[in-house]
Order: structure tokens, then C-alpha cells, then sequence
């Protein structure tokens, strides 16, 4: 399952999470948002997996990615 990891004031993460909507991906069963503000575990946990403090950041299975663009790019070519 892929794993967002965003904040919701972020505009980058805002971008990515409406093309998932426009996608039709199901919360849960398709991805799971992690919420990633500073000071959180799920922050703690980006810089763990990608070594640097940005989000959004995916994961899906060994595939990690920054860039909201390239994630963007990324579901539409993997979910259309």
C-alpha cells in the first residue's frame, strides 16, 4: 500500500493528494496518509527513509520519491 507522507497546510501535498482524488484511490485500502508536520514521528520517520526533511514523500514498496511533480507522475502512470 503506498504511503503519503504530507501535512495538510502543505501546497505541494494539497497537489498530490487531489490528483489521488481525481484518481478515484480509496483511503485505506489503496493508501494511507501519514501526517508528517514538524516534530512528528511521521517527519522522524521521512528523514529515516529518505534522509532528507520534505514532504510529500511516498513510499511505495522500494520506490521513495520527494517531488510532487514526479509523485504526480508517478499514480497517474501506476493507477491509469
Amino acid at each position: 500500500m503506498i504511503r503519503l507522507y504530507q501535512y495538510d497546510s502543505c501546497p505541494y501535498c494539497y497537489l498530490v493528494k487531489q490528483t489521488i482524488q481525481t484518481l478515484g484511490l480509496t483511503e485505506g485500502k489503496d493508501y494511507i496518509l501519514v501526517e508528517a508536520s514538524y516534530g512528528t514521528p511521521g517527519r522522524e520517520e521521512v528523514m529515516r527513509l529518505g534522509g532528507i526533511s520534505q514532504v510529500p514523500f511516498l513510499v511505495d514498496g522500494e520506490t521513495k520519491m520527494y517531488e510532487s511533480l514526479d509523485i504526480i507522475d508517478y499514480l497517474r502512470n501506476k493507477f491509469t
